[in-house]
């Protein structure tokens, strides 16, 4: 399938949906729509765009403060309507919420059913109306945000609409994983405690 990328760096909501919504109208055969943009809102209001279109999106964060929205269209969308549709510039949905993961398994007993918990419970994370503002990762958790890990889009996805994800670094180095984070960044203890200081709510599956 061919790939269709709209450049909308630098523009604010509601220019790249405005942008996205013309490209997937001028799609005339299935493909893959690629928006860039440089903030989390246009990243938000993106992925509800394609939620409203039935479309699947998946976000993530590049080099260089770019973030790439990508929509897998399966059926053109047909000719385009004399007047474009009323769109409206959603607030940041980040909320005060700090999630907190200390195991890469969910609950006690099977440990493959726990991985399968824990897999589900991040994606309904990602799904939430108001995402958190950080995640934090320690101990066994470290191993959520390394290479390997079946949560890692969904991460890179909440990433991408500015949620916060950070690893400890010292649990990292115990698991002999430092050069294979794969979203997110570095932290220590004294982060860690300053964030769930300043939580308005902490969740811990």
């Amino acid at each position: 399938m061919a790939t269709v990328t709209v450049n909308a760096v630098g523009e604010q909501c509601p220019i790249p949906v405005v942008k996205a919504t013309r490209a997937l109208r001028a799609m005339t055969e299935p493909g893959v729509l690629e928006v860039l943009v440089d903030n989390e809102i246009a990243v938000q209001n993106l992925t509800r765009m394609a939620s409203g279109h039935h479309l699947e999106a998946r976000a993530e964060k590049r080099d260089g403060g770019v973030f790439a929205v990508t929509m897998e269209v399966r059926e053109p969308m047909g000719d385009a309507p004399t007047e474009e549709p009323e769109l409206t510039c959603i607030p940041d949905q980040r909320g005060s919420l700090v999630v907190a993961m200390d195991t890469d398994a969910m609950g006690r007993g099977s440990e493959e059913l726990g991985r399968t918990l824990m897999k589900g419970f991040l994606f309904a994370v990602s799904q939430l109306p108001e995402l958190p503002r950080t995640i934090l990762f320690y101990n066994g958790g470290a191993k959520l945000t390394t290479e390997g890990s079946d949560s890692l889009e969904d991460l890179k996805k909440m990433e991408a609409q500015g949620v916060e994800i950070l690893t400890c670094g010292t649990c990292l180095n115990f698991y002999g994983l430092t050069d294979k984070l794969a979203v997110g960044s570095v932290t220590n203890m004294y982060t860690i405690v300053e964030t769930l200081a300043g939580a308005g709510k902490v969740i811990k599956p």
